[in-house]
């Protein structure tokens, strides 16, 4: 029986260079920062190293979860406009939770095959800092010993009020269907710490990075924006939570739930970040001499019952291999977000997924888990690795809160 979802295929979507913001640690030297402004950041960065003018965006389409200052509507338009597209093109907001960053590829893919534009501006940002506390009972005001209904938006948005549980227990739910043990989890989280040190002191992880420092972005005829770091710091470069954690650490954590695998060590990080890149059709680029960094050859979206939401990824990829013809075995590398440890391991498990074609550079367990951030950055990490050792076909993916996942195909035309 075939696979169910949607799935597009492309035969003239290209990315060009992308960059990313340091992935920085929760209330850190990024948590005042508007995400308007981290985006901002990173497109007019997207748009230097690519080579492509930002005259000839032709679509900018950004991601956001969580509002990081009131001004979240207008933020695609924002990060368009002081990137200096012009000001007749449009932007759209889109969203698809953890999934958001490939949604942005797969919109743009869309637009670029059905003629919309030639090139297509992709930033997804997010500040989890900022992730407000939150009332949305109280528009009539406040009456008399009744409840106040302030609450942490980030808390209350981890929670699937369908399925009656928060994401955490959803990954529980997954170690027990696929027998997975703590020792495992904490194995898997040691191992991705291990590797996300080894890209950073290898200088991977700095080629797709963008310092963040303070600076005005400057709009002719509008106010200015900009970024001002707190304090004494004057650049953030690197990634801020990548740290050696032997498995003898990571066991000592206490878990989330009472006999549960899941901990704060075995779990994605909460980081503040932002991630860009330039997407075009092949015409495109060989009119302005461009030699883009990889193809975007297919997108998948599946849905999976929301109470193990986190195996999303493994029928998303089945979709992707079984509309494309191709194998696990021809996928060189695979990019999987780390939403939980136990959720990863499921998904490679039900796949017959080799380890050591997953998460090269570490994953989100040692680098962070921005949510409309991930993507680009999942995307942006597998198009450089696949291009630095020559190998031909890449697989991103991520689960998404609700019960969905979602997996982009990416091809290095030069690998084999």
């Amino acid at each position: 029986m075939a696979a169910k979802g949607f799935f597009n295929g492309f035969s003239d979507v290209w990315m060009h260079q992308g960059v990313r913001t340091p992935m920085v640690d929760y209330c850190g030297a990024l948590g005042h920062i508007s995400p308007t402004d981290l985006g901002i950041k990173v497109a007019r960065e997207a748009l230097q190293r690519s080579g492509v003018k930002a005259s000839d965006i032709g679509s900018v389409i950004a991601g956001n979860m969580a509002p990081g200052d009131f001004d979240q509507f207008l933020l695609p338009r924002h990060i368009g406009l002081y990137a200096g597209v012009p000001q007749d093109v449009p932007a759209i907001m889109a969203q698809r939770i953890c999934g958001t960053g490939f949604e942005l590829f797969r919109q743009a893919g869309e637009q670029l095959e059905a003629g919309v534009c030639d090139a297509a501006l992709v930033v997804g940002t997010e500040s989890m800092t900022r992730n407000p506390i939150a009332a949305f009972d109280h528009r009539t005001g406040f009456k008399l010993g009744a409840p106040v209904g302030f609450k942490d938006y980030m808390w209350e948005a981890l929670k699937d009020p369908a399925a009656g549980i928060n994401m955490i227990q959803t990954a529980e739910n997954l170690a027990r269907k696929y027998n997975i043990t703590r020792e495992e989890v904490d194995q898997f989280a040691s191992d991705s710490f291990a590797k996300a040190v080894a890209a950073q002191q290898s200088g991977f992880h700095a080629g797709e990075i963008v310092p963040v420092v303070s600076e005005k972005f400057e709009l002719a005829g509008y106010n200015p924006r900009g970024i001002k770091l707190s304090g004494k710091i004057s650049e953030v470069s690197a990634d801020t939570h990548p740290r050696i954690s032997p498995v003898e650490v990571l066991a000592k954590l206490r878990a989330v739930h009472e006999g549960g695998v899941q901990t704060g060590g075995n779990s994605s990080a909460l980081v503040d970040a932002a991630a860009a890149c330039v997407v075009s059709t092949g015409s495109y680029a060989q009119a302005h001499q461009l030699k883009p960094l990889a193809r975007v050859a297919a997108a998948a979206v599946v849905g999976v019952p929301p109470e193990i939401m986190g195996i999303g990824p493994a029928p998303a990829i089945r979709l992707l291999l079984e509309r494309t013809g191709l194998s696990l075995e021809q996928i060189s590398r695979f990019e999987i977000n780390e939403a939980q440890g136990a959720q990863t391991l499921a998904v490679a498990k039900e796949l017959g997924l080799d380890l050591a074609r997953l998460n090269v550079h570490g994953g989100a367990i040692a680098l962070g888990h921005p949510l409309a951030c991930t993507g680009v950055r999942l995307t942006l990490t597998l198009a450089r690795d696949l291009k630095q050792t020559g190998l031909r076909w890449g697989i991103a993916s991520a689960c998404v809160g609700g019960g969905q996942g979602m997996a982009l195909l990416i091809e290095n035309p030069e690998g084999h």
